[in-house]
């Protein structure tokens, strides 16, 4: 490997994220407490990861409020919105509900749960989750101004989607505003450019930050849970996402993960779907050749619904709470936790803590005590990286084989090996 390709973005972001590992593991070893807690731990290191996050977040909204506006006005026939948002949420419906009944499974055959005391005396108070019909209700802003300040992000698409079809009916009256929001969706992807610059410094604060309070000391008392769950997560990201890649729109999965290798490294450091939307939308535009029209409703969508991640959680914790209580969960009563968590999954995705949440959600569906989450609680920080992992690699699958289905990617750009200029990337 020559000098120029040892020094790529992506390389500088994994080698931040082992730097960051290595000095987490270091300081949890020789104890967090005294100045190395108060200056270092909860100090540089939060600070640095928590500047970095806020600024990713800084972008989320003007990005997906813009490129979303552009792409819908930019479609040559406004039926085109209708028939992209049912296959996008069918597809993200239906990969959640494969994540869940394979984690389900999986936890059924491997029992994570056998054998397990319970710790006495943890609780856990969920926070209550929306009514189903006020999830539908809600998703139309009644304030867009307030809708984009507060980040509500399925107000804000909608929005943005309604405000887009308005301008392309518009016509020769709504061309100068177009190009202004296409000018702004230029200047806000430099801003993207220009922060992925200092991606390595936010990976390993964030990083070192996590494995310095939560070390691997954490996953010793639940191993079998925690592991069975980060080996269907694995098994969801590399066989289920290529399998629907080939089949369905007849893509090389290869190339697919060739090109987005970068993505989810930042997606691991920061946990958040969200904030790696801007990342996410660049790469599935410039790398797998998907155009801008459907990148810009399928990415950030996918974001705010698509839960595989946390749905494979859910379908393992419920298995493994019902052994450690040994509580029996009949076919039926399995089928009801697929439904729920893949429903959930709608609803609940703007809601901090959404995992936990629809958790206890789907244990409540089942007659599972709640508190049974307190259980997983502490290895659960750990599985969210590897989570959010599955989710954004879930975003751009989607996102490729909706494009393909509707002549809206660039196979050329898909294919094509990656180029010197692709280094300055993630």
């Amino acid at each position: 490997m020559n000098k120029k390709h040892t020094h790529t973005l992506t390389f500088r972001i994994i080698a931040g994220m082992a730097l960051g590992l290595l000095l987490g593991i270091l300081l949890n070893s020789i104890g967090v407490s005294g100045w190395v807690d108060t200056w270092l731990v909860n100090g540089i290191l939060d600070v640095g990861g928590r500047i970095f996050i806020s600024l990713l977040k800084l972008l989320v909204v003007p990005l997906v409020f813009v490129s979303l506006v552009v792409g819908t006005a930019s479609l040559e026939d406004v039926g085109k919105v209708g028939r992209l948002g049912v296959k996008t949420l069918a597809l993200y419906l239906s990969t959640t509900a494969i994540a869940i009944i394979l984690a389900i499974s999986m936890g059924v055959l491997v029992q994570p749960g056998k054998g397990l005391d319970l710790v006495a005396n943890q609780t856990y108070e969920p926070k209550a989750a929306p009514p189903l019909s006020d999830i539908f209700v809600n998703i139309i802003p009644s304030n867009p101004i307030r809708a984009l300040a507060d980040g509500e992000m399925l107000q804000i698409i909608f929005f943005a989607i309604f405000f887009g079809i308005a301008l392309a009916m518009s016509k020769k009256k709504g061309e100068r505003l177009l190009h202004l929001f296409q000018d702004l969706d230029h200047i806000i992807m430099q801003m993207v450019m220009i922060l992925i610059q200092f991606a390595p410094y936010g990976v390993f604060f964030l990083i070192a930050k996590v494995f310095a309070q939560q070390g691997f000391s954490a996953v010793l008392p639940l191993a079998k849970y925690f592991f069975l769950t980060l080996a269907v997560l694995i098994l969801h990201w590399l066989v289920v996402y290529p399998t629907l890649l080939k089949l369905i729109a007849g893509l090389n999965p290869f190339t697919f993960f060739r090109k987005f290798k970068g993505v989810p490294v930042f997606a691991f450091s920061t946990s958040s779907s969200n904030a790696t939307i801007p990342v996410t939308l660049e790469n599935v535009i410039t790398k797998l050749g998907v155009s801008n029209s459907v990148a810009s409703f399928t990415v950030p969508l996918g974001a705010t619904i698509n839960m595989d991640g946390t749905a494979i959680m859910q379908g393992v914790a419920t298995v493994f709470i019902a052994q450690v209580y040994n509580v029996d969960i009949s076919l039926s009563g399995y089928a009801m936790v697929v439904i729920t968590a893949t429903l959930a999954s709608i609803g609940t995705a703007g809601v901090p803590g959404v995992g936990l949440i629809t958790l206890a959600m789907v244990l409540r569906q089942v007659n599972l005590p709640v508190e049974g989450i307190a259980l997983i609680i502490g290895v659960d920080r750990l599985l969210d990286m590897a989570r959010t992992v599955v989710n954004v690699t879930g975003d751009a699958t989607v996102s490729c084989i909706v494009a393909k289905s509707e002549g809206q990617i660039d196979l050329g750009i898909y294919n094509s090996p990656i180029k010197s200029s692709d280094t300055e990337t993630v």
